[in-house]
């Protein structure tokens, strides 16, 4: 009786689903994490998450595919915000909260304003559990194709994230390492807007790497345990959302803020250990 309770949630197919496009997702986003930890972008993948909203808006109203809009206004404010960074006084930090509030307010305007039967309330707060088997091609798609490039050129962007001057000395291309790092980011965003959606992506884009970079000190290490933390949270957060009668993007961001705290007492107390 108790394994049949505890099983139920795999004989649904929404739920099913559900575990399918979290473990899809998760992969790119935990390897994505790392390097956005170890660059200080944390606050990149907020902006551009949040600013992908009037391009699907606008892709809705002229009947473009609504993919295809979030990419070009991701990139729209990476670029704007690389942009103003270079030609102007104010802090990347400070440029990037003007740039996502202001398109994510446009975002807004625009989406109160068209007169539609269509919800894009899950593009906000993500529809995990509605999930249709073109948005599984889709993510599945853009996870495989970032998780490769990530995974092939880590070096390459490590070093760039700790030093760009040594990287250029080293004969790489480091505007190609910067805006592909973008457009990675810009598409793991696509490829999450399904299950978490924009308010809650930026979790999944920070919170893995953070955890990972609290207990490890290698970056190789960093990028395989972020994914095993990202997948077991997913995984964990869907699953226990059945029981819990809530959504599963909350509770999956609640199942990582756990393990964040842990990761960060275990930390300390390591700390006080070696001081005494």
């Amino acid at each position: 009786m108790i394994f049949e309770t505890l099983m139920s949630p795999f004989q649904f197919a929404f739920m099913q689903n559900a575990f399918f496009i979290a473990l899809i997702v998760s992969v790119p986003s935990a390897l994505l994490s790392c390097f956005l930890v170890m660059k200080g972008w944390a606050l990149m993948g907020d902006a551009v998450s949040h600013a992908v909203l009037p391009g699907i808006v606008l892709a809705y109203i002229l009947g473009a595919p609504l993919i295809m809009g979030a990419f070009i206004a991701g990139m729209t404010c990476a670029l704007t915000t690389g942009y103003l960074s270079a030609n102007c006084r104010v802090k990347q930090d400070t440029v990037m909260g003007v740039v996502f509030s202001g398109m994510f307010g446009l975002g807004i305007v625009l989406y109160v304003s068209i007169e539609t039967n269509a919800h894009l309330d899950h593009i906000l707060f993500g529809n995990i559990l509605g999930v249709e088997s073109h948005e599984l091609w889709t993510a599945s798609i853009i996870s495989i194709g970032v998780s490769f490039i990530l995974i092939l050129k880590w070096k390459d962007w490590l070093l760039h994230s700790f030093d760009p001057i040594q990287a250029r000395t080293s004969g790489l291309r480091i505007n190609f390492l910067h805006y592909g790092l973008l457009a990675a980011l810009s598409l793991t965003i696509i490829a999450i807007l399904s299950a978490a959606g924009l308010i809650l992506a930026i979790s999944l884009l920070i919170a893995p790497g953070a955890i990972a970079f609290l207990l490890v000190r290698k970056f190789s290490t960093m990028l395989w345990l972020s994914v095993i933390i990202c997948v077991s949270s997913m995984l964990f957060g869907t699953y226990i959302s059945f029981f819990l009668d809530s959504a599963p993007a909350p509770t999956i961001v609640l199942v990582m803020t756990i393990l964040f705290i842990t990761a960060l007492v275990k930390k300390q107390i390591n700390i006080s250990r070696s001081s005494v």
